[in-house]
């Protein structure tokens, strides 16, 4: 079966519409970096507005598939609110919607069962501060214990205090997650901790002794570097950090754009 052909951009106000162009973008990309898994994983997208409705993927089409327009609608309670041929994976809308409904600043969610993500999502000690990228992550990074496959909507409540107000999430013994206020953001999230779990898979693979643990003076150093609003080196005259921010979330966006046009094209379609 071949992705839906109708365009949805006629029926849907512009900001939903654009909301809808951002998160197939990012499936695209996803599945360009080998990040899918098969029909199941999930990102999503809030739509603007007070309802609280979020986009999510169809439940029958391979990422690479995905369009603004085969995307799915659905509200904190499941229902879908599209009319159209595709369902959802349930497991996506519990853990999407409990995100969704606790954080304003989860505009974009991406969860991933990525090899080395999943891999480090199964080791006790989880991500370690072995390198530049970790170090930047560790701060910022929660854990949730599994609970079996996410279908009983009382796991919510538990995932959203496990994440608190961090922006990252290792879903022990799944997978991974990040969440952004705009598409960049979100990207550049869930890239930083997928990256950093294939270095730590690779560096743990002769074993644990050999390893070396950057010194805490530098763990500290990081930490007040990459802190919420910590002004970046080479901003312009009067920047601050949410000026630079925006900026690098704007940049980050038109790369993914370039890249999914070369590579994956009609994802807006």
């Amino acid at each position: 079966m071949n992705a839906p052909k109708l365009s949805a951009k006629s029926r849907v106000s512009a900001e939903e519409w654009q909301r809808r162009v951002e998160l197939a973008a990012l499936y695209r990309l996803a599945a360009l970096y080998g990040w899918d898994d098969f029909l199941y994983t999930h990102i999503s997208a809030r739509i603007p507005g007070p309802e609280h409705h979020f986009l999510l993927n169809p439940m029958g089409l391979w990422f690479e598939e995905v369009t603004a327009s085969s995307l799915v609608k659905i509200d904190l309670d499941g229902n879908i609110l599209d009319e159209g041929e595709y369902g959802i994976n349930y497991a996506g809308f519990v853990i999407h919607s409990a995100i969704h409904a606790a954080r304003e600043d989860a505009q974009f969610i991406a969860h991933f069962h990525s090899d080395d993500g999943m891999a480090l999502s199964s080791q006790k000690d989880g991500l370690l501060p072995l390198n530049q990228r970790a170090l930047a992550i560790v701060p910022r990074l929660a854990y949730h214990d599994y609970e079996g496959i996410a279908l009983n909507l009382d796991e919510r409540e538990r995932l959203v205090a496990d994440l608190g107000d961090k922006n990252l999430l290792l879903l022990r013994n799944h997978g991974t997650l990040a969440l952004g206020r705009t598409v960049g953001e979100a990207w550049t999230r869930i890239y930083g901790l997928e990256k950093a779990a294939t270095a730590q898979i690779r560096a743990l693979s002769a074993g644990r002794d050999g390893v070396l643990i950057a010194p805490e003076a530098a763990q500290e150093e990081v930490r007040r570097q990459t802190a919420p609003g910590a002004p970046r080196p080479g901003g312009g005259d009067g920047d601050d950090g949410d000026e630079q921010r925006r900026k690098t979330d704007r940049l980050n966006w038109e790369a993914i754009r370039r890249k999914v046009e070369r590579h994956s094209p009609g994802y807006e379609q």
